[in-house]
Parts: structure tokens; sequence; C-alpha cells
């Protein structure tokens, strides 16, 4: 069972990595240029940000977590089904803007920063701190319920060390000690993200369906298995709940009897999402860049260094 806990919360763990490295290093940026104009002093606002934001994070996820824990039946799957699909397309959309924006993200922060200062505006860089870990840590507790209503303990698991590790990179950053190469890391990151969220699209459309089915409406053929692979025992490594099958079901979505709806959206997904990213991180050279490859342009390194 503790191993089983270990593989599902892979998905969790690098989600919480992800959205707590971004806030973190949104904070050092604006770190490191209060720190280049000399007014380390204001540094006390980014706290007072980055504080206010945990507390509304924590509050939003103890709230899913209590509407969450009233619902049964039909309510819960309901619940279930639109949690995963609206984090699938939250998560979707996210990489691919970061893919489009990370290397002006640094410049933007510095302006309105440098803008808020110059106006005198100081609560300016609180502002600006809280609603940048507010926003990742909003998408953190949306990702998470969704794989919290499949299992908590493994949800919970991958929280913790993806935040730890995160406060230890940070620390490290902060140091000078380690160089992160932001494109790199949001690219292949970005990759093993939709991996989870095709998987997570997948079952949020069975947990809809079954939804459907228990208030009596009919999908007819769509809701049918598609094939059956399942062995008949469940101890079986192979089964979906064995010890292979739990494995593939945490990391791809692996269903032994998935309905004809399910396979269709998690294949029309990969043709989709697959394909854009494919073309937008210039996958097996179907992209390449008209430009010479310029170090200070594409490779984001963050340092709270001057």
């Amino acid at each position: 069972m503790a191993i089983e806990t270990l593989i599902n919360s892979a998905a969790p763990l690098l989600i919480t990595f992800r959205e707590a490295l971004e806030a973190a290093l949104i904070i050092a940026i604006l770190a490191a240029y209060l720190k280049k104009i000399g007014r380390e002093d204001l540094n006390r606002y980014l706290l007072i940000g980055v504080f206010a934001a945990v507390i509304a994070s924590i509050i939003t996820g103890g709230v899913a977590a209590y509407i969450y824990g009233g619902l049964s039946g039909v309510s819960e799957k309901l619940f279930e089904g639109s949690a995963s699909i609206l984090a699938t397309i939250v998560l979707t959309y996210m990489i691919f803007w970061m893919a489009g924006n990370a290397r002006r993200i640094r410049g933007e922060l510095e302006e309105k920063v440098h803008t808020t200062v110059t106006r005198g505006h100081v609560y300016g860089i609180a502002i600006l701190a809280f609603i940048a870990v507010a926003r990742e840590g909003l998408e953190t507790v949306l990702f998470l319920t969704a794989f919290a209503v499949q299992d908590f303990a493994a949800t919970l698991v991958g929280l913790i060390i993806g935040v730890t590790v995160v406060v230890g990179l940070s620390f490290l950053m902060m140091k000078g000690a380690y160089r992160l190469d932001i494109q790199k890391f949001f690219k292949y990151t970005s990759v093993i993200l939709l991996v989870f969220a095709a998987g997570l699209f997948g079952y949020g459309v069975h947990e809809l369906i079954e939804a459907a089915e228990g208030s009596g409406v009919e999908i007819g053929p769509l809701a049918a298995p598609a094939f059956d692979i399942n062995p008949s025992d469940q101890e079986n490594i192979f089964h979906e709940k064995g010890v292979i099958g739990s494995i593939l079901k945490a990391l791809v979505g692996y269903d032994g009897n998935p309905e004809w709806l399910r396979v269709i959206v998690y294949l029309g997904y990969w043709v989709v999402i697959g394909g854009y990213l494919i073309r937008s991180y210039g996958i097996f050279g179907a992209r390449q860049s008209a430009q010479p490859e310029r170090t200070d342009e594409n490779r984001a390194e963050v340092t709270t260094q001057t």
C-alpha cells in the first residue's frame, strides 16, 4: 500500500513542484530587482503578499475539501468529473501559455516593480507578490482537488514532497549555488504534465458517464465498454487495480475496461494537444527557429544575484 501511495503521488508531486517553483521564481525575480535598485527594505512587503496568498490558498483548499466531503452518489460523481475536466483545461492552457510567455516574465515583472516603486505605492509590492503566489496556489488547489478525490493520501504525500523540494531548491538559488534553465524546465515538465492531463481528462469523462447513468440519463453505445482486458482476478498485476495496472493508472490514466467515450476523448486529446505540443516545442524537428540561439534570451537563469 505504501508503494502504491508513492506511485499515485507522482502526478500531485510534479504539479505541486512546478506550481510552487513558478511562484518561487517570480518572488525571486521581484526580490532580485529590489536588491538591484537598492530597495531591499521593501522585501517585507513581498513577505506580506506571500503569506497572505498562502493563507488564501489554504482556505480555498479547505473549502473544496469541505464541499466534497458533504457529497455522495450522483453529486459526488458530478463533482469529481467536473473538477477533473476543469483541471485538465486549466492545466493545458497554463502549459501552453507558459511556453509562449516564459521569456518575457522577468521584464514584465521588473517593469511593474519599477512603476510601483517610482510612484511610491509600496503596498503594490505586496499586491504583486500576492497575485503571483495566489494564482499558483489556486491552480494547485484546483489540480490537487481532482487527484485528491481519487487518492487523498497520495495527493497529500505529493504535496508535502513537492513543497519541500521547492523550498530546498529556492534556498540554493538564493545562495547562488544553483541556476535553473527555465525554458528547458518548462519544456520537459510540460510534456510529463500533459501525459497526466490526458489521463485526468479520461477519468473526468468516466465519472460524468457514471453520474449520468446514476441520474437515469441514457448515453447509449458511447457508455458501453470499448474493450475489457482486465484479468478476472483483481490481484493480478495487470489488472487496473494490480501492481502494474495501478502504476499505469496513476501515470497515464490506464483503464482496463474504458467506455467508448473515454477512449475517444483520450485519443482526441492527444491528437489535438499532442500535435500542438510538437509544434510549440519543435519536438522531432517540427519547428526550427529562424534565429540563431542567444543565451541571454533563450536561457532564463534565475538567481537573486545582481
